[in-house]
C-alpha cells in the first residue's frame, strides 16, 4: 500500500529582487515538494505587479507576517533586515535559507537560536562553487584558504569600505587592489558583494583566518572567484566567473543556487555533501 504524499513544502520570500523574482517563477513553474506561499517586500504594490504573471498568486505581506504562512523563508534582503526575517523562522522550529551570509558573523545568536529551537540555517553554495570540497577537507585539518575576488567596476562602487576610506574606483584605467584581509572585515566593508567569502569561511576553517582579496578590474564583465586549499586531505584551487543578474552586485548563478537546494531538501537522489 502506497504512503500519502507528504504536504508540499510551504516556501515563503523575503525580498523580490532579482534573486527573489527569479526564485518566485521558478516556484511557481514547480519545484517538487516546494510550494510558494507568500512574499514579503518594501514596496508590496511593486511587487504584486510582479507576481500577477503567476499561476499561483500569493500574498504580498509584511516580513513580520512571513512565518505563519512559512515552513521555510528564503532571504533575499538588505542585510540590515537578516535578524527580523531568520529569528521568527529559526525560534518557531523552522527553516531559512540565507543569502546575506556576511550578516550572520554580527548575529551569531541567530544560530544559537536555531540549535536550542530544533531551526535550521541554510547558507546554499551561491555564486561560489567547491563548498563540498571545503567541508568535506574540514573534517580533516585545512593548513590554509585563500580567495582572490575580482570584479566590474560598477559591481562595487558604492561599498561603504570605499566611502570610509576615500578610495575612488570610477575612473580607474588598470586592475586595482581595493582589500586585503579576511572575510569578517569584509562583510562589514562590503555587506552586498562578499557573501561568497563568509560562506567560504564558514565552510573551512573559519572568518578570522580565511585570507582575502578584492581586486577592482575595469576591463571585467563578470564577477570572478579564484579559491585556492591547502589541507592534508587535498590541495585544490578553483576559479568561477559569474554572469552578473540586472543587480550588478549578484551572479545569475546565485538565484539557480537557490533552486538546486530547494530541489534537494525532498529529492530521491541527492547528489554532493
Amino acid at each position: 500500500m502506497s504512503q500519502p504524499r507528504p504536504r508540499p513544502l510551504r516556501v515563503a520570500i523575503a525580498g523580490l529582487g532579482a534573486v527573489g523574482q527569479r526564485l518566485a517563477e521558478a516556484l511557481d513553474a514547480g519545484i517538487p515538494g516546494c510550494e510558494l506561499s507568500a512574499v514579503a517586500a518594501r514596496d508590496k504594490a511593486k511587487a504584486a505587479r510582479t507576481l500577477s504573471t503567476l499561476r499561483h498568486p500569493v500574498p504580498v505581506v509584511d516580513i513580520a507576517e512571513l512565518p505563519p504562512l512559512a515552513d521555510l523563508v528564503v532571504e533575499c534582503a538588505p542585510a540590515a533586515l537578516l535578524p527580523q526575517i531568520v529569528g521568527p523562522f529559526v525560534e518557531a522550529g523552522k527553516k531559512a535559507v540565507v543569502l546575506s551570509a556576511g550578516a550572520l558573523l554580527s548575529h551569531e545568536g541567530l544560530v544559537e537560536a536555531a540549535r536550542r529551537h530544533g531551526g535550521q540555517i541554510i547558507v546554499p553554495t551561491g555564486a561560489l562553487l567547491g563548498l563540498d570540497a571545503v567541508s568535506a577537507a574540514a573534517e580533516g585539518e585545512i593548513h590554509a584558504v585563500r580567495m582572490i575576488t575580482r570584479k566590474p567596476v560598477r559591481g562595487l562602487v558604492g561599498a561603504p569600505y570605499l566611502e570610509e576610506h576615500g578610495i575612488r574606483i570610477e575612473d580607474i584605467r588598470e586592475p586595482l587592489r581595493i582589500f586585503q584581509g579576511t572575510p569578517r572585515e569584509a562583510a562589514i566593508g562590503f555587506p552586498a558583494n562578499l557573501n561568497v567569502a563568509v560562506a567560504l569561511s564558514l565552510a573551512g576553517i573559519g572568518p578570522d583566518r580565511t585570507s582575502l582579496e578584492i581586486w577592482a578590474d575595469p576591463a571585467l564583465t563578470r564577477n570572478t572567484h579564484r579559491i585556492e586549499v591547502e589541507a592534508d586531505s587535498a590541495s585544490f584551487s578553483m576559479t568561477i566567473e559569474n554572469i552578473p543578474s540586472e543587480n550588478p552586485k549578484t551572479g545569475k548563478i546565485t538565484a539557480l543556487s537557490v533552486i538546486a537546494c530547494l530541489r534537494k531538501l525532498g529529492a530521491p537522489l541527492r547528489v554532493g555533501t
